[in-house]
């Protein structure tokens, strides 16, 4: 998703602004992040000056490998039993084994940290289902894409303004709210939706909350996290999942593995074994858990969305 705006948006409350996707549910997990922490506290190895990179050489001489999450569910963070999953780390588990990398450890840090906690040493990988997108790519290599997704709205029983897609929501007047730093606000702006009338709450689950209370017509997100909150909702549901327009075009969002980019060989060998695993279907079988469906599997490549 997109960047976290500023701070003319009209705010719900006072709220840190976390990633690109909301925090579901007040994350279970972040409890337990105090205990792990301790575990960015050392640096990874230094990078190497040879062709490719040696990571994954000195990966599997060590047996582990340090993983940059952002307590985020389902993406990657720690269940209330202090134990490392979602989608990214369960996948990571997989690949890293098949790459003769036997373990993985989870170093938990803010979203917008991840990037620069990879370039500075302080883990190996991003395994925190970042979005790829251009100005990511500039300062970081992605694996292809292990899911893709498209957006949804929340809104109330029976959908009574018919609402779609950000273009209805502009044509109907629509009180639209959205998430702390989601892409999701870009899109409506870019339907012509005004930025300062839109209502930014801390999370989906805030989002349902303002749909159920009449204080919006409807809140945007990822289908996926979409699907998820609505389901004990008596008042509210999801609308069907749909491609957002950017300059006139529909635009799928993938998300994937980052690695520095000297770690050529290490990023080449993980598209290896993910690309098997789509194939076999295996890797559907890891998201699924995680409330990904066949619609989020996908074939985008890292390149398509780096824009090359």
């Amino acid at each position: 998703m997109a960047p976290p705006l500023g701070n003319d948006v009209h705010t719900f409350r006072s709220v840190h602004r976390h990633s690109r996707r909301s925090v579901l549910g007040g994350l279970g997990g972040l409890a337990a992040l105090g205990a792990l922490g301790a575990a960015g506290c050392t640096r990874v190895a230094s990078a190497s000056d040879k062709p490719g990179g040696d990571l994954l050489e000195r990966l599997r001489a060590q047996g582990v490998v340090r993983l940059g999450i952002a307590g985020e569910i389902p993406f990657g963070y720690i269940d209330k039993n202090g134990h490392l999953t979602g989608e990214a780390p369960e996948l990571a588990k997989v690949v890293f084994k098949r790459l003769g990398v036997g373990r993985v450890q989870p170093v938990p840090t803010e979203f917008g940290s991840l990037i620069p906690g990879l370039n500075s040493q302080q883990f190996d990988v991003v395994a925190a289902g970042m979005y790829v997108n251009p100005e990511r790519c500039q300062q970081v290599i992605f694996a292809d894409p292990d899911y893709q997704m498209l957006d949804s709205f929340i809104v109330r029983k029976g959908n009574p303004l018919g609402l779609h897609s950000y273009k209805d929501v502009v044509a109907k007047k629509a009180k639209f709210a959205t998430g702390t730093g989601y892409a999701e606000i870009e899109y409506a702006v870019g339907a012509g939706y005004k930025q300062d009338d839109i209502l930014i709450v801390p999370d989906q689950v805030a989002g349902l909350n303002a749909v159920e209370a009449g204080r919006v017509d409807v809140f945007a997100g990822t289908a996926l996290t979409v699907r998820a909150v609505v389901k004990k909702s008596g008042t509210a549901e999801a609308t069907a999942p749909f491609a957002p327009l950017v300059k006139g075009k529909p635009h799928v969002d993938g998300g994937a593995f980052a690695f520095r980019s000297a770690e050529t060989a290490l990023r080449d060998a993980f598209n290896v074994e993910l690309h098997k695993l789509k194939t076999s279907g295996e890797l559907f079988r890891i998201l699924k858990p995680f409330g990904f469906t066949r619609a989020e599997m996908t074939d985008l490549t890292a390149k398509e969305l780096c824009g090359g």
